[in-house]
């Protein structure tokens, strides 16, 4: 399956920052907005924003989402990109409250991204602990980690991870996955029943121009992985062979900005631009649609998502069945 960019869809309008999405069961769809919370797209292509405008860590806490996820009662964690950084709850009703903003007594840093296992846990990935974080942007930095919070409390699950972006559980439960961004490849580590990460493996490496973000696995176990700047959409086997399915990039700009990656030049520049005809620095994809064959884009740049039909239905994540 190659995709070109004309063969696109669109769906939604005035997004702010939609880099990651939450779809559900019920035909419900959920983007991070840099505003401060969440948009909601209903079924009928409605949009509302649930904003943190209420309780008392809404007022001085700057939150600037980037990875979301859904809790069984309908609320939601924001990992927060502003300076505050850490793990933020925004419930439904607009109220605020800190999860995670502290490990062993020093402040988490910005963070990019929060998942909820089938078990309960919350991941927490961490870039880089880099400032500025563009610091990150290196081929030769792995100062990248992954938190876990459960009844126990906080824990550096793992550590020494190329700029660490989207994670995943597989669908056996036997693996938790990783995109290292700027570490060019996609890890998994051995899931304990107990939580620990252990066995730490490669599972594909990526050429120039890729920088992988988004994760998600379909129903057949593969991954589909989005890389940001070439807006590229590839999917990997359990092998790490891959199948490119979609790009939209000027190759020239692109060829520019990997001498900038390899020399260590690489800066928010280069991410704050969008290099496609169509898209606009794609970041994530998810499965939606009641047979989950419908794939949605998330973006860093954009005010609306790409959509396409896929030909094989995604794996139902963990919130598929919540709706609040």
């Amino acid at each position: 399956m190659t995709l070109h960019a004309e063969d696109l869809d669109f769906l939604g309008g005035d997004l702010v920052r939609p880099e990651c999405l939450l779809a559900t069961r019920a035909g419900k769809l959920y983007a991070a907005d840099w505003r401060g919370g969440v948009t909601k797209i209903a079924p009928d292509g409605q949009q509302s924003l649930i904003l943190a405008s209420s309780g008392p860590e809404a007022g001085p806490v700057p939150i600037k989402p980037n990875g979301i996820a859904m809790e069984p009662d309908g609320s939601f964690l924001l990992a927060n990109l502003g300076d505050a950084g850490g793990l933020w709850r925004l419930r439904r009703d607009g109220a605020l409250t800190p999860v995670a903003t502290e490990i062993d007594g020093q402040p988490i840093p910005p963070a990019n991204f929060p998942l909820v296992d089938s078990s309960g846990r919350i991941w927490l990935t961490i870039s880089t602990r880099r400032q500025p974080r563009a610091l990150g942007y290196r081929p030769d930095i792995d100062d990248g980690y992954i938190l876990r919070i459960d009844g126990r409390g906080i824990a550096l699950a793992a550590d020494g991870l190329g700029y660490t972006n989207e994670v995943q559980v597989h669908p056996s439960g036997d693996w938790l996955y990783v995109n290292e961004t700027f570490g060019r490849r996609l890890s998994r580590f051995k899931l304990q029943a107990d939580g620990r990460l252990t066995d730490r493996e490669t599972v594909a490496e990526f050429g120039a121009g890729t920088y992988p973000d988004g994760l998600a696995f379909d129903a057949e176990g593969q991954i589909w992985i989005t890389s940001i700047i070439s807006n590229r959409v590839i999917r990997v086997d359990d092998r790490g062979n891959q199948e490119l399915i979609l790009e939209d990039v000027d190759k020239e700009r692109l060829a520019e900005i990997e001498v900038a990656f390899l020399s260590g030049r690489l800066d928010r520049p280069h991410l704050d631009t969008a290099h496609g005809r169509v898209l606009h620095n794609i970041s994530s994809l998810t499965f939606a649609g009641p047979d989950l064959k419908t794939a949605i884009l998330g973006c860093l740049l954009g005010d609306r998502l790409a959509l396409f039909p896929s030909p094989v239905a995604g794996h139902p994540p963990v919130h598929w069945t919540w709706e609040g």
